[in-house]
């Protein structure tokens, strides 16, 4: 297992966290790919479609969809962009913000759970190596 790929292992963490954070978010009722975004709106910011397609490592053709469920969901708000109406703006609902602060919850205790044990500085050298590959 040592000389398996790094994508390899990836995909399989990224697979079986996946499934557990499915598990643990049923009650929210939401794909991987909603989570994914209100991950990515939890810090509060509103965000353009493209530059939450950049943060969320989605295309905005893609993200469309999610967009438009989280809409009727009720945890999201289309709006023209201060300053530029033709660009629209996406931020989260009071719904969106409880959805999203239990995601993030979720998150933050999976990777506590996962990485207990772990040297910190293995911790901070893996998500460099995390970043890199999300930059390619």
């Amino acid at each position: 297992m040592g000389d398996e790929l790094l994508l390899v292992v990836l995909q399989r963490a990224t697979h079986v966290t996946l499934q557990v954070l499915g598990t643990e978010l049923a009650e929210l009722g939401l794909t991987a790919s909603e989570v994914n975004v209100l991950a990515n709106l939890a810090d509060g910011r509103g965000r353009t479609v493209s530059e939450l397609g950049a943060a969320a490592g989605v295309r905005p053709t893609t993200l469309t969809g999610v967009l438009d469920r989280l809409e009727q969901k009720g945890h999201i708000l289309r709006a023209p962009r201060p300053g530029d109406r033709r660009a629209v703006q996406i931020s989260l609902t009071s719904v969106g913000v409880k959805s999203a602060e239990r995601v993030q919850r979720a998150f933050a205790e999976l990777e506590e759970r996962a990485l207990a044990g772990i040297a910190p500085g293995s911790v901070k050298q893996a998500r460099r190596v995390l970043m890199a590959l999300g930059a390619v």
